[in-house]
């Protein structure tokens, strides 16, 4: 495990230095992960960036020539002994976390016949067990401070099927109902749990894999007709992780672009919006006024 750099606590957050949150995110290295760090640390939190890769160095480098703070920790989420010694490191170099979020992924595309034992448990190692036991490792000082959120990274294919995606949508579907679950134990200490479910989003593992007639197929089933970013879903996450979710656990938002709202005709519904004239103003029209 790389030595954690320096952070200066006081240089970019507007809490009280008694109230100084540290977040953890894993799978920090790149994409999504980087995105929800940043957020974290333009909402005043020292963020620790766990991952596996040894580009969470570069990313927390990266992150300073920005003008921000973090903390990079390498570790492996499937390795139990890496997980409490990187927690242990957290808290000795930022303090207790107040957030988690489990952004460590992984998510090979097979047909269900050409699955492999091999590929299936890798799958359920990071994306299920990583959560799982990133969680728990976390949540025993959560539970002490009776305080802390933790936000678990889902997906639209945890909540439906789609081609080549058996490993990965079972895993994320398991991380729904582990959100509810872990939201039901820990809630009682103060410890809020949900999850958030991006749609398809523009990252650069997106960006590489994602054939024309997938991203085709993608935006004629989605509402907005489009991927998200990374700073769409991290502003979410962002969201879970504030004062200003303090009641809302055990939820799965999905952020999407209606991907899970629509079912048949979305394409007919885009269709008519572009060549619908535009909507005539309320008063025009003798509606409700009511809301």
């Amino acid at each position: 495990m790389s030595a954690p750099l320096p952070f200066d606590r006081s240089a970019h957050d507007d809490a009280t230095a008694d109230d100084r949150r540290c977040a953890i995110v894993t799978g920090a290295a790149g994409g999504l992960g980087a995105a929800i760090a940043c957020q974290l640390l333009d909402a005043g939190m020292c963020v620790a960036l766990v991952d596996a890769s040894p580009a969470v160095e570069e990313a927390a480098s990266s992150l300073a020539r920005e003008g921000f703070g973090a903390v990079p920790f390498r570790c492996d989420v499937t390795d139990l002994q890496a997980i409490a010694a990187s927690v242990d490191d957290v808290i000795d170099s930022l303090g207790v976390p107040y957030a988690l979020v489990n952004a460590a992924g992984i998510g090979p595309l097979s047909p269900v016949l050409e699955i492999t034992p091999a590929m299936w448990n890798d799958v359920m190692a990071v994306n299920l067990g990583g959560t799982f036991w990133f969680s728990q490792a976390v949540a025993r000082s959560m539970v002490r401070e009776r305080r802390g959120r933790i936000v678990n990274i889902a997906s639209i294919s945890g909540e439906r099927a789609g081609f080549g995606r058996a490993a990965y949508g079972t895993s994320k579907a398991a991380v729904i109902h582990l959100t509810r679950q872990l939201a039901v134990e820990l809630g009682p200490f103060g410890v809020t749990v949900n999850a958030v479910g991006p749609g398809p989003v523009d990252t650069e593992l997106a960006l590489r894999h994602h054939t024309p007639e997938m991203r085709a197929d993608y935006h004629a089933t989605i509402p907005l007709g489009r991927y998200g970013t990374p700073e769409e879903i991290a502003a979410v996450v962002r969201f879970l992780c504030s004062d200003g979710a303090a009641y809302v656990n055990g939820q799965t938002l999905f952020v999407d672009g209606g991907f899970t709202a629509g079912g048949v005709a979305v394409k007919m519904a885009q269709d008519h919006a572009g060549a619908a004239p535009a909507p005539a103003r309320q008063e025009e029209q003798g509606g409700c006024d009511e809301g």
